[in-house]
């Protein structure tokens, strides 16, 4: 049995991962195409490399299925409502970074604030007869979000692309997605509200509370936290 890494599988943050492990003397590689999602460790002992999409990983690793992944701050957030007791942050990779944010309209000259947006979202459905529709695919973590900021007359629209085109497009009315410089969000001339960060996120490599070790793969898991903390 080997210790199972679950790294992203294609892109940037699969390339950027690969980086920061051969910065600590452990070689990731892939097998073969880029097609298939196999590959391999050098210059440690006992880990085989499994190569999922970002959003799997969290999922395999509350499932104990592979025992280190690295993903996003926000899929570990959103995908397991119980993430304190699944996983563990081992370490932050320094890149991947991006706010969970949400924006309305730039001509809402009058919505800065969550509160403005509560009040807004008031006005709305009273003048319109239905919720104000918010474009996300990070329903839960917005939900929690906008219950604790005491905002209620919403609708959460699931959007798992372009986002931000849907106020545009008329399917919503604003938007809760993530951004890195606001470009996008301003090329749909949409603005952030001033305190609607939800969450900071960033590429992060996680350990596996719920994963089975055998002896062998616990030697392993210890070289490798050496390796990478030391």
């Amino acid at each position: 049995m080997t210790l199972k890494l679950g790294i992203p599988s294609k892109g940037r943050l699969m390339d950027k991962t690969f980086q920061w492990f051969s910065g600590r003397g452990i070689t990731l590689k892939r097998s073969g195409s880029d097609r298939e999602y196999a590959g391999a460790v050098d210059g440690i002992d006992g880990v085989s490399l499994v190569l999922l999409s970002a959003g799997e990983i969290p999922r395999e690793l509350a499932a104990g299925r592979i025992h280190l992944g690295v993903t996003g701050t926000d899929l570990i957030h959103e995908k397991l409502p119980l993430w304190q007791q699944q996983v563990q942050q081992v370490a932050a990779l320094g890149f991947g970074q991006a706010d969970l944010i949400l924006a309305v309209p730039q001509f809402w000259v009058d919505v800065d604030t969550l509160d403005d947006l509560d009040a807004a979202a008031a006005a709305f459905r009273a003048r319109h007869g239905h919720r104000l529709r918010i474009a996300t695919k990070y329903h839960r973590l917005v939900r929690d979000f906008l219950r604790h900021a005491g905002v209620a007359d919403y609708a959460l629209v699931d959007s798992q692309g372009a986002t931000e085109g849907t106020v545009l497009n008329e399917t919503a009315e604003m938007v809760a997605d993530i951004t890195s410089t606001g470009e996008t969000l301003r090329a749909n001339h949409l603005k952030l509200l001033s305190d609607g960060l939800i969450l900071q996120s960033q590429a992060t490599l996680w350990r596996s509370r719920v994963a089975e070790y055998s002896k062998a793969e616990a030697i392993a898991l210890d070289q490798m936290l050496a390796r990478i903390t030391g």
